[in-house]
């Protein structure tokens, strides 16, 4: 979405999947702006907000998450957005354009927070980033975090830290809106709250399924709640996490497409499990492409691993051929099986590839001795005889 209000992406029809139309043709009801009251666990019906009362042998729940507002004055105000849908993004694209909008305030850190920045600007908006805490993407390791923050600097976007919003007025200067901090004031056209979201599971709540402790629906491989008949798919339930081994909430749209696909094929009759993730993910922020997968190491000792990391600085390409391009890559293991345990990567270029190839490598559960000799495509275009990930892993061995 932050690339359809972006201009990236010029028609809102590219952003749908599937229209109702199409779902038709294929004997499936599809009914929007339909809102549902109440679920009768019992009696096996969902009651709409029309009163009307729709019967169910097997139900699958896909409420999704909803986004974090503050609870501050002024939030309700024209000109105050969260982006958690298309409608969402369609309200915002109009808004920029209608308004002329030359400068805009960000709240929050996270991967929304960072592609509407870049989206904001790229539209010759005025951008600044305000945040509670020290670092964007907190997640990633202060060398990654970095990065991110000379890639926004380069681009002129502000990255505000230790303020939290306390509400939004009326600006009494040539904008209609300013932001109210702890310390600050700052007047925008458009302010945009990209919070971080949390799993809708207020309906699942109300019918007793029970609940993990992600805050995220319990489901089992099938994508089965606690309920025989009831299903749940998508960023309202949770997903078992390979490397840590254990129910997580993740939400993200490949997660959730791939729960949905197995929920069906186990609902029509085919034996179908879905085998859990690795935790990988990326963005992009300009020239910069950064990914994570697996653990931190903070997480790491959570999950009673004893991890070790190493952190190399290369090229995405040959040497040889390289114009400057720079790769940073941070593998983590355990200290005593030598396993990989998670990796993060950051460069403008090569870098969300590399994290592809070692997500693989969590997934077969390598350790990093067969990682940093295994077998990868060698061309000067594409890297070195040696990979960055081989010379990160032998480095990180000799610490083991």
């Amino acid at each position: 979405m932050p690339y359809y209000i972006g201009d990236v992406i010029k028609d809102e029809k590219r952003m749908i999947a599937r229209t109702p139309e199409q779902f038709a043709k294929t004997g499936v009801d599809v009914q929007l702006n339909t809102r549902v009251e109440f679920i009768d666990g019992d009696k096996g019906g969902v009651r709409l907000a029309n009163n009307k009362t729709l019967p169910y042998d097997v139900l699958v729940l896909a409420t999704g998450s909803e986004a974090f507002l503050p609870d501050i004055p002024g939030v309700d105000r024209d000109g105050v957005f969260k982006l958690k849908n298309l409608t969402d993004a369609t309200r915002i694209k109009s808004y920029l354009a209608a308004k002329r909008c030359t400068k805009a305030v960000v709240v929050g850190a996270g991967f929304i927070a960072m592609e509407m920045s870049e989206a904001l600007t790229q539209r010759g908006i005025k951008t600044q980033i305000v945040y509670r805490g020290e670092r964007p993407v907190r997640n990633w390791s202060a060398e990654f975090s970095k990065m991110v923050l000379e890639e926004l600097s380069a681009h002129d976007v502000d990255f505000i830290t230790h303020e939290k919003p306390i509400a939004v007025e009326r600006s009494s200067g040539s904008f209609p809106l300013r932001l109210i901090t702890d310390n600050l004031a700052l007047d925008a056209d458009i302010i945009l709250f990209a919070l971080g979201v949390k799993p809708n599971t207020t309906l699942a709540r109300d019918m007793g399924l029970a609940i993990g402790s992600s805050g995220a629906i319990q489901v089992n491989f099938s994508q089965q709640t606690s309920r025989k008949n009831v299903y749940a798919v998508g960023d309202c339930c949770e997903v078992f996490h390979r490397v840590g081994r254990s129910w997580v909430n993740i939400p993200l749209g490949d997660i959730a497409n791939k729960q949905g696909r197995v929920a069906g094929a186990v609902i029509g009759g085919h034996a179908m499990s879905f085998p859990g993730i690795v935790g990988a993910q990326s963005f992009k922020i300009f020239e910069l492409d950064v990914g994570i997968t697996g653990l931190t190491e903070d997480e790491a000792m959570k999950y009673g691993f004893h991890p070790v990391s190493e952190t190399i600085s290369g090229t995405p390409i040959a040497r040889s051929l390289s114009a400057g391009e720079k790769l940073k890559i941070k593998l983590i293991a355990d200290r005593y099986t030598g396993k990989l345990l998670g990796a993060q990567a950051a460069g403008n270029g090569g870098a969300v590839s590399r994290i592809n190839i070692l997500s693989a490598c969590l997934w077969n559960g390598m350790d990093i001795d067969e990682i940093g000799y295994m077998d990868l495509a060698y061309s000067p275009y594409y890297g070195g005889a040696w990979d960055p990930i081989q010379i990160a892993a032998q480095a990180l061995g000799r610490k083991l």
